[in-house]
């Protein structure tokens, strides 16, 4: 069966955003304190631009995934899942008691976009950030103090479903913690890892990772006709000659009128042609990620 990606089917599509929230940064030490912090290398990364990015606990485990966008020198902005704002705070005041550094939330209206169509539609709508995102689907997401001139017509969920289309990984509260960046893929995701940039949190883990093969994970995306929505945290199977032999970690799940759509962390070095299944039920076959893992 071939399964198609939703901007195939619709290119007119507007979410509200309402599962993100916008943490701002700013004071004249928010460079310096991020670059302490994130995989991404925070200097490099210009004005009105955005990246993928991870805060890491003292072990490389990923604590919170997020957007980083610049708009000055020394203000940024988090585009954060609500539910991970809470430790994503955090661990970030935990280490700022020393930096001069503010941390505000704030209530602005977040729209996603997808579709070139509607991008194109809604190009003269005002907003004060404007992010084109680096995906193979047509995807910008506006952001605004006050309510934008945009009807949504598709509900939030749809979102995660681009996310999950497009390989770009989400961290659940359940999953905090549990994995290293390159496990998440991150590696291969816009600047998301700088390799070259000093020390931050975790780093000396990661690149270990990276310099000795430490990694044995990454991130594969699975879909099946089906109406189950799996537990996160939970396995799939993979057939080993004549048996079924659990593996894997579910790390987020969409189920899109009836096709399941799955984002799973499994041993990186699965064999070409391996089957997988969530249940005896439902057969799972592989999504071809958009991109290399490097």
């Amino acid at each position: 069966m071939t399964y198609s990606l939703l901007t195939e089917m619709q290119d007119f599509i507007a979410c509200d955003l309402q599962q993100y929230t916008l943490i701002e940064i700013k004071g004249e030490d928010a460079e310096k304190f991020l670059q302490g912090q994130l995989t991404c290398d925070v200097s490099q990364l210009a004005e009105g631009a955005s990246t993928l990015t991870a805060h890491c606990d003292p072990k490389g485990k990923v604590t919170s995934l997020f957007r980083l966008i610049r708009t000055e020198a020394q203000c940024f902005y988090l585009l954060i899942k609500k539910n991970l704002l809470p430790t994503a705070l955090e661990q970030l005041k935990k280490y700022a008691v020393f930096s001069k550094v503010s941390f505000t939330e704030l209530d602005w209206h977040i729209i996603g976009l997808a579709g070139q169509k509607i991008i194109n539609a809604c190009d003269e709508v005002p907003a004060k950030i404007r992010l084109h995102l680096n995906s193979q689907q047509p995807r910008m997401i506006l952001l605004h103090p006050t309510p934008l001139d945009i009807t949504p017509n598709a509900a939030h969920p749809a979102w995660d479903l681009l996310d999950i289309q497009d390989g770009i990984p989400m961290l659940s509260t359940e999953t905090q913690g549990e994995f290293i960046p390159q496990a998440l893929n991150l590696q291969s995701l816009e600047d998301a890892i700088s390799f070259q940039k000093g020390c931050y949190i975790g780093q000396e883990i990661v690149a270990r990772a990276k310099y000795r093969g430490a990694n044995k994970r990454a991130m594969f995306t699975f879909v099946a006709h089906s109406q189950d929505i799996p537990e996160l945290r939970s396995e799939i199977e993979i057939q080993l000659e004549t048996n079924w032999r659990k593996t894997g970690s579910i790390i987020n799940v969409a189920n899109f009128e009836g096709t399941l759509w799955l984002q799973v962390v499994l041993n990186n070095q699965i064999e070409e042609g391996s089957q997988f299944r969530l249940s005896e039920q439902t057969e799972l076959t592989p999504f071809a990620l958009p991109y290399q893992l490097a």
